[in-house]
């Protein structure tokens, strides 16, 4: 994929969460929450101060993160949805 995300901003690949619960149902598609859990596929340079001095980004391409519901911007790129969002947006890396 030839896209790398501006400044502070990062692309995510949402991982998609379980098709059963723990008790064994099967959950249908209409009854399921975009997931709030992906992997950084790109990050950018980073933020600037107002100095001019880089700000690195905390993330980088594969780690897996939790961001909020409603965060970035839904975008279709070589045939995949992915996610653009500030890094602000992410709550946290997962180990």
């Amino acid at each position: 994929m030839a896209f790398t995300p501006l400044h502070d901003r990062v692309l995510v690949r949402r991982i998609e969460g379980e098709d059963k619960t723990k008790g064994g149902l099967i959950i249908p598609d209409s009854a399921k929450e975009k997931p709030a859990e992906g992997m950084v596929v790109s990050a950018g340079a980073g933020a600037r101060k107002d100095s001019g001095e880089l700000i690195a980004p905390a993330v980088k391409a594969g780690d897996r993160i939790l961001f909020g519901k409603w965060s970035g911007t839904e975008v279709k790129l070589d045939g995949e949805d992915l996610l653009i969002m500030k890094e602000s947006d992410i709550l946290g890396i997962i180990s």
